[in-house]
């Protein structure tokens, strides 16, 4: 798994949006990404709908938040639409957990992804990794407080 220090591997992935997101576009920005198991999994629901719920606070400390799950885009869409939010979702589907693996993150004997969040700089550098236990939902706070000390 990466660590503190590391760049972060630039990739392009399509989100529920339907555009293509792209690392390092978010270039002078914080950037929160979040890896997760699955889409409308009970507990990645209520990780989602906690970071809905504090977005405003992720966007006052200039971060710019994206999920990341081996979804397919279908999946994203629903899921996004019944939490309501305002944040990409982005498809690791095919190759599946490809940009994952390129984190660390990606659990090859599950066929999905750990929950664990990267914090980024503006430059691409990672400020912080907060790997959580499967069944848990993190709390924003932590996350919120890494990114208000940068």
């Amino acid at each position: 798994m990466l660590k503190k220090g590391d760049i972060a591997p630039d990739f392009t992935l399509k989100g529920n949006d339907d555009k293509e997101h792209r690392l390092s576009d978010q270039r002078g920005h914080k950037v929160v990404l979040i890896f997760y198991p699955f889409d409308f999994s009970s507990f990645c629901e209520k990780q989602h709908a906690c970071m809905r719920d504090d977005l405003a606070a992720f966007r006052n400390a200039d971060a710019r938040v994206f999920g990341i799950s081996v979804d397919h885009i279908h999946a994203h869409k629903a899921f996004a639409k019944s939490l309501g939010l305002e944040y990409p979702l982005l498809v690791d589907f095919h190759p599946k957990g490809a940009v994952a693996s390129q984190y660390g993150v990606y659990l090859a004997d599950k066929g999905f992804n750990g929950r664990v969040t990267f914090l980024i700089d503006a430059n691409g550098v990672i400020t912080d990794v907060m790997n959580y236990e499967i069944p848990s939902v993190p709390e924003t706070a932590p996350l919120l407080s890494a990114l208000g000390s940068r």
